[in-house]
């Protein structure tokens, strides 16, 4: 599960009718679950959530945030600058605030409320669950996202998703596959119309993937 997901990671959810979130992998490196792409007036920025024992392989549901690190006010001030002209900035901004504020012990636990709010605010309704151990494989019933979607440099790989520009506030160029929170700021209630024309339907993905 990544941290502010990209749109890719969206357009994929948008084809199943379950989530089933991985819960017991071990936190791969340089990875989105801590990691998310936000647009700014002079280049795109990641924004990074710091962990205590990032070194350790751990269960990603024990991974825990370091507070040791004003992050929280270098996100918010980032995300405060990059959008805060935006459109429908004013509209989600205090309901993202309010989580950052609570802070949650675990990784885990924070990206799960931070789905969990932009789904709702997608209007987007699916029934989640959890894993109870790692698997490497999994039943055929189940489609494996778990590899899929990890962008370096906000890359799609082209199964789920395909760029459809929307407004953005700053640059002349569209920046694709961004963090979903570029887009609800600045498309707000056409987010949902966006993403479902930049998903990949599921006949073309296998096309794309065979």
């Amino acid at each position: 599960m990544q941290f502010l997901p990209c749109l890719e990671y969206f357009a994929c959810i948008l084809q199943h009718n379950t989530l089933r979130l991985e819960a017991c992998e071990n936190l791969p490196r340089r990875s989105p679950r801590n990691r998310c792409r936000v647009l700014t007036a002079n280049k795109v920025d990641t924004l990074t959530v710091p962990l205590l024992e990032s070194r350790r392989a751990l269960p990603i549901r024990d991974v825990k945030i370091d507070y040791g690190q004003a992050w929280g006010r270098r996100h918010w001030g980032c995300l405060q600058s990059a959008y805060g002209k935006s459109p429908y900035f004013e509209y989600y901004a205090t309901d993202f605030q309010a989580v950052y504020q609570r802070t949650p012990t675990f990784l885990f636990d924070f990206n799960v409320e931070l789905l969990t709010l932009c789904l709702r605010f997608l209007g987007i309704k699916k029934e989640i669950t959890y894993t109870l151990s790692y698997q490497a494989d999994v039943e055929n019933s189940v489609f494996d996202a778990r590899s899929s979607i990890n962008p370096p440099k906000g890359e799609q790989n082209g199964l789920f998703y395909q760029s459809i520009p929307y407004y953005q506030t700053f640059g002349n160029d569209f920046v694709s596959n961004l963090s979903i929170i570029d887009l609800l700021f600045n498309a707000g209630p056409e987010s949902l119309l966006i993403l479902r024309q930049s998903a990949i339907l599921p006949e073309k993905a296998r096309m794309n993937k065979a």
